[in-house]
Parts: C-alpha cells; structure tokens; sequence
C-alpha cells in the first residue's frame, strides 16, 4: 500500500465516509446487512489471519474502515448490539477450527505407534513444557521489540529454568521408551491454532510457532469472542433490567389506567343510579301528581264543602254576635227605659208624696188655725 493510500485509509478510520463530502460512500451505511459487523469491531478473522497460513482470502461482506469510524461515532450515542453478529460469526470460525483440531488429532493418533499411558503422560508433559517456553521466548522478543530490556531478561531467566524441567522430563520420558520408538518424531495438535508440534522441536521452532502471526492471531480471535461473550452478557443483563424496568413502569401504568377506569365506571355507575333514582323520584313524582289530580276532585268538592261549612260558622257567629248585641242593645235600651220609669215615676211619687205633704201640711195649719181661733 502506498504512503497515499495510507494516509487516506487513516483519514477514512479517524473521520468516517462524510470527511470529503463523496456522497457515493454514503450509499452504504455501516447498518446495512452487507458491511462485515466483524469487521465493524475489528474482529474479522480475514483481517486477523491475513498472509498466515490459514489466509482465508478476502472477506465476502464490505470492510471499509470508514464505516468503523462511523460505527463507532454511533456506538457512544446508543447501543446497536452488533455484538451479536459478531459473536455468531466468531463463534462459527473457532467451531470449524476446533473441529479441524479434533481431525488432526484423530489422523495422528492413527499414524503414530500405540503408547502406555504413563508414557503418553510424560510426553504430554515434554509438550506442556515446551509451549511454555515457546510462550515465554516470545513474550521475551516482544518486550525486547518494546525496548523494555530489564523485563524481557527477567523472562530469559524464566525460559532458562523451563528448559532446565524440560531436559529432566525429556530424559525421563527417553528413558520410559524403547530406543527405536525414542527416534520417532512425536507429533501433537496445537489447541489453539490446530498446528502440529514436535516433541523434540528446538527453541527456535517453539518462539516462531508461538510468537507467529498464526497463533497470536488465533489467542486474539478468542480473547475477542471472551470479551464480546461477556460484553454481550452485560448489555443483555442492562437490556433486561431495562425491559422489566419498562415492564414494571407498563404495569403501574396499566394499574393506574385500570384504577382510572374503574373510578371512571364507578363515577358513571353513580351517575347513572343518580339518573335511576331522580328518574324513579320523577316518576314517583309524576304518579304522585297524577294520583293528586284523580283526587282533586274529590278532595275538591271537600274543601268546597269545608270552605261551605266555613262560611256557614262564620255567618252564624256573625249573625250570633249581631243577634247577642241586638239583644244587649234591647237589654240595655230596656235597662234604661226602666230606669227611666223608674226614676220618672220615683219623681211622680215624690211629686205626690209633697203634694200630700203640702196638703196636710195646709190642712194642719188650717186646724191650728181654727185651734187658735176657738180658744
């Protein structure tokens, strides 16, 4: 790749498809189904295991690192779960390698010589050992490659010890088997990245196996899977917790709506045995006034005949209290009229009695008269 096609791959990784305005990358969406969600994560094994051995060629879905960028200026906005497609995908790739390991391993044991299994134990040990300073002689020249000297030392030192185990248990193992077996190159199936290795492979060998691009790329493919596994967990454990908090804020909803609604056919439930009742009241009202009306006649004719009888008491204690004053007006007129007489003839009788008086009176003079004139 030339200087400028790099710049220009770096500048699509940094500022997404829209960084010079060609709107014939926009086309395609980092969303479409045809762009490589692997690829989106940087997890594809066609990029991963790229010029090794296991090259799978170039990839059938788009890789573009210009979709990563905007994939990943997305991705902080909200979750797209691409993870699952990505967890699909290397999950199928590592299934076909295991089974290609398992394979392996059956077509070795076909070709190579039975052996005890205490012997096969310690042939399995010589192999452990010798991955592990496979393991350590790279991590030694990754560290020398990073300039920290001090460490990738210390890691020499450990390399050192190994291969000190590793010759006890070579030499323990050489001396469990026969010498014609001894010369016949025991073989094993890496676990990792399903490649054959030799019990009695040099140190060199073991460093470029397990420092190559193959089984490095093989470890990174499966840490991946591990920590999309994981990541996927955790974002299903949060979408879950999300959906029940959705669920339960949905219930309380549906609860009050229900309360609501039953408060609400409550409310019309008394309403409408108000209107029953204001409807039977006037109904009974009506009945009420219709019995009223067939009863006024009756009850009518009554209250003529009180009011009748009304009149009539009242007419005879007016026409009493009038015949009661007349004749206290004749008692009185009589009481007067005989007083009058009786004082009319009260005075007759004095006038009479004076008279008398009078006239005896004369005549008594008249006798001492004739009294002083006899003598």
């Amino acid at each position: 790749m030339s200087a400028q096609a790099q710049m220009r791959a770096l500048l699509d990784q940094l500022m997404g498809t829209a960084r010079d305005g060609d709107e014939t990358r926009q086309r395609v969406k980092f969303s479409d189904e045809r762009v490589c969600k692997s690829h989106l994560l940087n997890c594809c094994p066609h990029d991963i295991l790229s010029g090794t051995r296991m090259d799978l060629g170039e990839c059938t879905k788009i890789h573009d690192l210009a979709l990563r960028a905007d994939y990943e200026i997305a991705s902080k906005d909200r979750d797209l779960f691409f993870e699952l497609d990505a967890v699909d995908h290397l999950e199928s790739f590592i299934a076909d390698c295991d089974r290609r390991t398992e394979l392996a391993k059956k077509r070795l044991a076909e070709t190579q010589e039975e052996i005890s299994a205490e012997v096969a134990a310690k042939a399995e040990k010589v192999h452990e050992l010798n991955e592990e300073i496979g393991k350590l002689l790279a991590k030694a020249e990754q560290l020398g490659a990073e300039g920290n000297v001090d460490e990738a030392q210390k890691v020499l030192q450990e390399v050192e010890k190994v291969r000190t185990r590793k010759k006890d248990a070579e030499e323990e193992y050489r001396n469990s088997m026969p010498a014609s077996s001894f010369q016949q190159q025991k073989l094993r199936v890496c676990e990792v990245c399903s490649a054959y290795l030799g019990l009695h492979d040099n140190d060199r060998r073991l460093a470029d196996h397990f420092g190559g691009k193959l089984h490095l790329g093989f470890i990174q493919i499966r840490e991946k899977l591990d920590q999309l596994k994981k990541t996927v967990v955790d974002k299903q454990e949060i979408r879950n917790q999300e959906r029940l908090k959705r669920r339960e804020e949905r219930e309380k909803e549906e609860k009050m709506k229900e309360w609501t609604r039953s408060r609400s056919r409550e409310h019309k439930r008394s309403r409408s045995r108000d209107r029953r009742r204001k409807r039977s009241q006037s109904r009974e009202k009506r009945r009420s006034q219709s019995r009223e009306k067939r009863r006024s006649p009756s009850r009518s004719r009554e209250r003529e005949r009180e009011r009748e009888r009304e009149r009539k008491r009242r007419h005879r204690s007016r026409s009493g209290s009038r015949g009661r004053a007349h004749r206290h007006s004749q008692e009185q007129s009589s009481r007067h009229k005989s007083s009058r007489d009786r004082e009319r003839s009260s005075r007759d009788g004095s006038r009479e009695r004076d008279r008398r008086d009078g006239v005896n009176g004369r005549s008594e003079s008249r006798r001492g008269d004739d009294r002083d004139v006899d003598m």
